[in-house]
């Protein structure tokens, strides 16, 4: 599935999109990530365009407000801008483009996904007989949707309540919910609900898949996970491959890779002490694996994509300034 370069759907209407970016500019003032006040609310921001990059997102909703993020999974491209939208309901292992420039960096904002507050929303959607789109399609990990103005004039709420730590704690919260309710029942809210209440096949596999994100340093064997999904071996390879463009081996190895990335990046660590803690036994095989799958060798890769995967702490002096 390809969201379009252009659509009918009008983009963030431009006082809204101006305030977004005034805020994001002083919430994120470096590249990378950077925390804000509120557990699961994350900012990102590009001050270069990027090429082509592996990058593991968790179950997430990433609205970008400025500049532009295409993803790839196999043959599928998915535009995350000021026009769309992207969700992913299960942790997934992809390609991505950025579009950014020191003049106009990218900017967007992420949320973590709480599935137990999902599951509750969907449950009180069902009771309510609320009005949810059909789901066209299979249940599918990520989806690309335009950016309605319910669910933008939410996000700008949400980015002004956490410029205070007062507002943040108080407010945040409940907007956060309001942002899954618009998105449950936006224009493929059908499709969404059903990934992320993970029915059926793509329930089994996305059950295996959180499994494999949270013990990718233990020993993970793909005959038992397809046990635990209760299906053949040759099914979950089937249904793993539709729902992630991947093997289940390649899977497991592109997580701890990524993973290992990141302690090099945010933590420091050397190669041989990210290989441990992430399941490798041998370092010499990581560091062939780790520059097989990144084009690059550990140290190297580590030191250039520094900036890009950084982790800030939260702002809160620089958001509290004055223009």
């Amino acid at each position: 599935m390809t969201a379009p370069e252009t659509t009918g759907i009008a983009s963030l209407d431009r006082p809204v999109c101006d305030e977004m970016v005034s805020l994001l500019q002083r919430l994120a003032p470096h590249e990378g990530y950077t925390q804000s006040l509120l557990e699961g609310v994350r900012f990102m921001r590009s001050d270069r365009p990027l090429g082509r990059t592996p990058v593991l997102y968790e179950p997430s909703i990433v609205i970008v407000c400025q500049g532009r993020k295409r993803g790839f999974l196999g043959d599928a491209v998915y535009v995350y801008d000021p026009r769309h939208y992207l969700v992913l309901g299960v942790p997934l292992p992809f390609w991505t483009e950025t579009e950014a420039s020191p003049a106009n960096p990218m900017l967007a904002v992420s949320l973590r996904l709480d599935l137990t507050e999902l599951a509750t929303l969907v449950l009180a959607l069902e009771d309510a007989a609320a009005p949810v789109p059909d789901a066209a399609d299979a249940p599918q990990g990520i989806v690309s949707t335009p950016l309605e103005g319910a669910l933008a004039d939410a996000t700008l709420r949400l980015l002004r309540a956490l410029v205070s730590p007062l507002e943040a704690g108080l407010l945040g919260p409940g907007i956060v919910r309001e942002i899954y309710f618009r998105a449950l029942t936006g224009s493929q809210g059908g499709a969404m609900c059903a990934a992320l209440t993970h029915q059926g096949r793509f329930g089994r596999v996305a059950r295996a898949l959180g499994r494999i994100h949270t013990e990718f340093s233990q020993p993970l064997d793909v005959s038992r996970l397809a046990q635990d999904a209760g299906m053949s071996v040759p099914a979950f390879h089937a249904n793993f491959r539709a729902i992630t463009a991947t093997s289940p081996i390649q899977y497991i190895k592109s997580t701890r890779l990524h993973h290992a990335r990141l302690m090099m990046i945010r933590e420091g660590v050397t190669a041989a002490a990210a290989a441990a803690s992430v399941g490798y036994e041998s370092a010499s095989q990581f560091s062939r694996e780790f520059k097989r799958f990144f084009g690059r060798p550990p140290a190297e890769e580590a030191r250039e994509m520094r900036a890009a995967f950084a982790l800030s702490p939260a702002a809160t002096g620089h958001a509290a300034s004055p223009d």
